[in-house]
């Protein structure tokens, strides 16, 4: 009995190494070696680069104030956009905290675009369940539009094209789900369009 026991105690620990080895140190290497040769970019965190420097990641959004930018979706984490802390607020509509976050998010918008008497979208006043979501909705991009192209002296047909060029569709060509802007980029062609553009 006792030889069995031992018999079995070595193959459970003999299995236990051999399976440490192979899931936790071949497989995770040879994805990983995959993934960089195959896809690179989508591998190192899909990083964005301006001017030769990192300015974010196509998946993690940042916070921007100036009006002569496209305002990212209000951030649930602490400091905001902190890739460290995802997670929504988890408090329901009807929670008191959501209802007063939700009146200061459209309270700043009004106060930096007066005129704008559009619907403001659900988006740009309610944070993502990640809290970190880099994209907006083309209809919040739509409603930022005219504030974006005051602030910056430029035509609003021009700033449009831009909006349009930096638009994904929806999933199955468009016919799934809504159409969306990743507002790092959309941000980053504003900057490229104002360095082109001579004063």
């Amino acid at each position: 009995m006792m030889g069995d026991a031992k018999k079995i105690l070595r193959g459970t620990i003999g299995l236990l190494l051999v399976m440490t080895v192979l899931l936790g140190g071949i497989y995770p290497m040879i994805v990983m070696g995959i993934a960089q040769l195959m896809f690179p970019h989508k591998a190192n965190g899909s990083l964005v680069e301006w001017g030769g420097k990192v300015v974010g990641s196509e998946l993690i959004g940042q916070r921007f104030d100036n009006e002569w930018y496209f305002w990212s979706r209000p951030s649930a984490t602490t400091p905001p956009y902190n890739a460290a802390a995802s997670g929504g607020s988890n408090l329901s509509p009807s929670n008191p905290k959501m209802i007063q976050a939700v009146k200061e998010h459209i309270s700043k918008l009004q106060r930096v675009d007066t005129h704008n008497t559009a619907h403001i979208p659900m988006d740009l006043v309610t944070a993502s369940a990640s809290g970190l979501d880099p994209h907006i909705s083309l209809e919040s991009a739509s409603y930022q539009l005219s504030r974006v192209a005051k602030a910056r002296s430029m035509k609003q047909e021009d700033v449009k094209k831009l909006i349009e060029a930096a638009t994904i569709r929806g999933f199955a060509f468009g016919m799934l789900g809504q159409d969306y802007v990743n507002v790092l980029e959309l941000n980053m062609s504003l900057d490229e369009l104002a360095k082109k553009t001579p004063h």
